[in-house]
């Protein structure tokens, strides 16, 4: 792979990876309970830990959850701030909020932590000196390259994010310094569905490119003809 890190990229490789970004989903009620063998997990796994980030200073950690006891203890955290979560919704939303699947954290057969270790790189880490939140920033970055490395393996993702983060990192006993950014649900799927999950059932649509592409500065329209139209198909 070192050889070819020069090599162009073929149409066939190319549209893997658009296919992989464009039918990525967030996965909740489709999981099956086949096993991730372990090369495969440790692929995924790989793939997150070749992210970019800042400074290399490499702030993750992953923490692979097989333990049925410790994921009914992120489960009971799940429901008391799903619980919560509803009432911030009336009548007819809050029906339909909770009548979604946000999680499948005992249905998927394994679970990962995801986790940002801020202290990673000592005091001074090179580029975050203005923007001291870019420790995050990367970790997201590795959340992405597991996530769209386990859609090529026809593996789904599911990111749990109702979760209170105290509790979390107590139950699994993560350091001080230590923040359990993404606590995911993988497995083998009975399907990928056509459009993300949210947008199928109403909650919410895609917004059009069209309106979030700026020029220059902020609410402007975009110079470029040629871009402009490419944007609208």
């Amino acid at each position: 792979m070192k050889d070819n890190v020069n090599r162009p990229f073929s149409e066939d490789e190319k549209s893997g990876l658009y296919r992989a970004i464009f039918e990525r989903r967030d996965v909740r009620s489709q999981f099956l309970p086949d096993p991730i063998p372990e090369d495969v997990l440790a692929r995924l796994i790989e793939a997150a830990h070749h992210a970019p980030s800042v400074g290399f200073m490499q702030p993750w950690d992953f923490i692979a959850i097989d333990s049925v006891a410790v994921r009914e203890q992120v489960l009971q955290i799940f429901e008391q701030e799903n619980e919560k979560a509803a009432g911030n919704y009336q009548g007819d939303r809050q029906q339909t909020y909770r009548s979604l699947k946000l999680q499948g954290i005992l249905e998927s057969p394994i679970n990962l932590c995801i986790t940002c270790d801020r202290s990673r790189g000592g005091t001074h880490v090179l580029g975050r000196h203005s923007i001291v939140e870019t420790d995050l920033f990367s970790t997201c970055l590795a959340v992405q390259n597991l996530w769209l490395a386990a859609r090529a393996e026809g593996i789904g993702v599911g990111w749990v994010s109702i979760l209170d983060q105290d509790k979390l990192a107590a139950t699994l006993n993560l350091p001080e310094q230590v923040y359990p950014l993404a606590y995911l649900c993988l497995g083998y799927v009975s399907e990928f569905l056509p459009q993300p999950e949210l947008q199928a059932k109403g909650w919410r649509s895609r917004l059009p490119l069209t309106e979030l592409v700026h020029g220059n500065t902020w609410g402007q329209p975009v110079d470029n003809i040629a871009l402009s139209e490419a944007l609208k198909k």
